[in-house]
């Protein structure tokens, strides 16, 4: 197998999966009112970003079941980080759009 094809391949299997590997901060788009990939895994101290890519709806990510209150909305270019310091299993969804849910995958 030729070095071009070995690189090829180790960008595509993250981007099939939603299994990133070193990338930090780790983006998630937020397009046609959904979460790009929906779930993500990433290893413990990684940084993601939401970006914001649709025409005209703001959204927002709110880790609903961690207790915490919604944050603020964000607009079309906009975007909202955090950082994830534990393992664990956490479902977010979209305040204004509840359909719109997403699930980070912490790994030590």
């Amino acid at each position: 197998m030729n070095y071009f094809r070995i690189v090829f391949l180790a960008l595509l299997l993250p981007a099939m999966t939603g299994t990133v590997m070193a990338a930090d901060p780790v983006v998630v788009v937020i397009k046609n009112f959904k979460f790009q990939p929906q779930q993500v895994t990433v290893k413990k101290g990684t940084t993601i970003r939401w970006e914001n890519r649709e025409k005209r709806q703001y959204h927002s990510v709110w880790f609903e079941q961690l207790g915490e209150p919604e944050p603020d909305y964000f607009f079309p270019e906009e975007n909202y980080e955090r950082r994830f310091d534990a393992a664990g299993k956490f479902p977010y969804r979209c305040g204004p759009h509840p359909r719109m849910t997403g699930i980070v995958h912490v790994t030590d």
